[in-house]
């Protein structure tokens, strides 16, 4: 289970998405695990990425993040 997961202050504010290159905040899935969420939607894929953290390292591959729709 990864609720708790602190990530230190120094490396949040240098941590990006790799897709929109834009910040990322905390999140929380439909599962409840704390994920990271980018500020930017990706036009391509039609809305946020957020990524998963797990075992408290966040998982920035593409393929592992899922879409959150844009809101109307």
């Amino acid at each position: 289970m990864n609720r708790g997961v602190t990530i230190e202050p120094w490396l949040r504010e240098i941590l990006r998405c790799p897709v929109t290159h834009s910040e990322l905040v905390d999140g929380v899935d439909d599962g409840g695990e704390p994920v990271l969420v980018a500020t930017e939607a990706d036009a391509e894929r039609g809305g946020r990425l957020q990524y998963p953290i797990r075992d408290g390292i966040p998982v920035f591959l593409v393929d592992e993040a899922t879409v959150l729709p844009t809101e109307a």
